[in-house]
C-alpha cells in the first residue's frame, strides 16, 4: 500500500480540504467507501447507488429528483415527460415551445449554456451530502406539500402555499450565470419572478434592514443532517433589504423548463446572480424582515471564509483559493474526474455590476 508523507513545505491537509469535510473525516471516509461500493467490513456493493466503473444515465439523473407537477404549477410548467437522451454530449432536448412562460430577453449568459444532466449532477446541498452527489440521497424527501412563512417587521404578515405563489404571481425564465465560491459556475434557465414582489405583499416597515431566510429542518427525510449534527441547522442566509428588492433577486421554482428537482431546491428556492452560490438558499420555509444583520449558516461556521457579503470578486481571494477563474460545468473527463478544462474570467459581481454596483457605493 502506498502511503503519501507530508513534507514540512506541504499544506496540511485541513488547509486544502472543506472545512466540513475536514472536521468530520471519519464520516467522509465511510461515505467514499460507500459510494465505492465498499462496506463496513470491506465487503459488497450498495443496491441502490451506482458503482465503481459504473456511469449513471442521464434518464436516472433526470429522474432522481423529479418533483411531481402540482394543479397550479400545471399553469406554468407543461408535463409533457420529455426525457434527455442517453448521451452527456448531446444538446438539452427540451422542446422550447412547451415551456409555459416566457424567457426575459434582456438576460443572456454570453458563454453556452450547460447541460441539464451536469447542473442536477453536481450540486450543494449539505442537508443531503457534503458531496456533489445530492441527487442519490433525495429520495425520501417529500417537497408537497408544502408552506412558508414571510414574518419580522412587515404590516402584513403571511404564510404561503406554494399552490399560492403560482395563482399570485407572473413567472418568466432568466438565463443567470451561477458561480460557486468553490470556484465552479454554470448557465441555467430559472423559472421564478422578482423577490420584491412577494415583499410588496406583506408590506415591509421602514425599520426592515435586512431579510433573512431559513430552509427545512427534516432530518428524518435529510441524511446530511443527520450526519452532521454538529452543524448550526437549519440552513439560514440573508441579504440587505436593499439586495432583496434589486431586479435581479428572484425567488425560484423551476429550471430548464422544468419544476426543481429536489437537489436543487425544490419547491422554492432564492437566486442572487451576484453572489456566490450559497446566498441561493434552497427548499425556503421562512422569510423574515429584521433590523439586524442575521446570522447565517457558513458565516457562522467559517466567517473568514464566507463573508455575510459574498459578493462575487476576482480580486477577492478565498483564503483557501484565487478567485480570479472560473470553470464551467462540463461533465467528466472520461476518467471519472469533474472536467475543468473550460474556465473563464471571472468577472466582479458575476457580470452583473450594471444592476447592482450602485448597491455597494460609499
Amino acid at each position: 500500500m502506498n502511503h503519501f508523507v507530508r513534507r514540512p513545505w506541504d499544506l496540511h491537509q485541513k488547509q486544502h480540504t472543506p472545512a466540513g469535510l475536514w472536521r468530520n473525516r471519519r464520516l467522509a471516509r465511510r461515505e467514499f467507501l460507500r459510494a465505492m461500493g465498499i462496506g463496513a467490513a470491506g465487503m459488497g456493493i450498495g443496491s441502490h447507488l451506482v458503482g465503481c466503473g459504473e456511469t449513471p444515465t442521464d434518464e436516472q439523473i433526470h429522474n432522481a429528483g423529479r418533483v411531481e407537477l402540482s394543479e397550479s404549477a400545471k399553469a406554468v410548467f407543461v408535463d409533457d415527460d420529455v426525457k434527455p437522451a442517453d448521451n452527456s454530449n448531446a444538446p438539452d432536448v427540451r422542446d422550447e415551445t412547451s415551456r409555459g412562460v416566457t424567457r426575459n430577453e434582456n438576460f443572456e449568459y454570453g458563454r453556452p449554456e450547460t447541460n441539464r444532466r451536469y447542473a442536477a449532477e453536481y450540486t450543494n446541498f449539505y442537508e443531503f451530502s457534503p458531496y456533489k452527489d445530492s441527487w442519490k440521497l433525495v429520495d425520501d424527501f417529500e417537497p408537497l406539500p408544502w408552506k412558508f412563512e414571510v414574518d419580522g417587521l412587515c404590516s402584513k404578515p403571511r404564510t404561503f402555499d406554494i399552490d399560492d405563489v403560482y395563482r399570485l404571481f407572473e413567472f418568466e425564465e432568466r438565463a443567470y450565470r451561477h458561480r460557486c465560491v468553490e470556484t465552479w459556475a454554470m448557465c441555467v434557465p430559472w423559472t421564478g419572478f422578482e423577490l420584491r414582489r412577494l415583499l410588496k405583499l406583506v408590506e415591509p416597515q421602514p425599520s426592515a434592514k435586512f431579510v433573512s431566510f431559513e430552509t427545512m429542518n427534516r432530518p428524518e427525510q435529510c441524511p446530511g443532517i443527520r450526519s452532521s449534527p454538529q452543524y448550526p441547522w437549519p440552513y439560514t442566509e440573508g441579504l440587505t433589504i436593499d439586495e432583496a428588492i434589486s431586479e435581479l433577486t428572484l425567488l425560484v421554482t423551476g429550471i430548464y423548463g422544468e419544476p426543481l428537482p429536489k437537489q436543487h431546491g425544490t419547491p422554492i428556492r432564492l437566486v442572487v446572480p451576484w453572489k456566490y452560490g450559497f446566498k441561493s438558499i434552497k427548499s425556503i420555509v421562512r422569510i423574515t424582515l429584521t433590523d439586524r444583520k442575521p446570522a447565517t449558516f457558513w458565516n457562522t461556521l467559517a466567517p473568514q471564509e464566507y463573508g455575510f457579503e459574498a459578493n462575487v470578486d476576482p480580486e477577492v481571494r478565498h483564503p483557501r483559493w484565487s478567485q480570479a477563474q472560473e470553470w464551467m460545468l462540463n461533465g467528466t473527463d472520461g476518467f471519472g474526474f469533474v472536467d475543468r478544462s473550460v474556465r473563464y474570467p471571472t468577472l466582479k459581481y458575476n457580470g452583473y455590476g450594471e444592476y447592482v454596483a450602485k448597491l455597494y457605493e460609499a
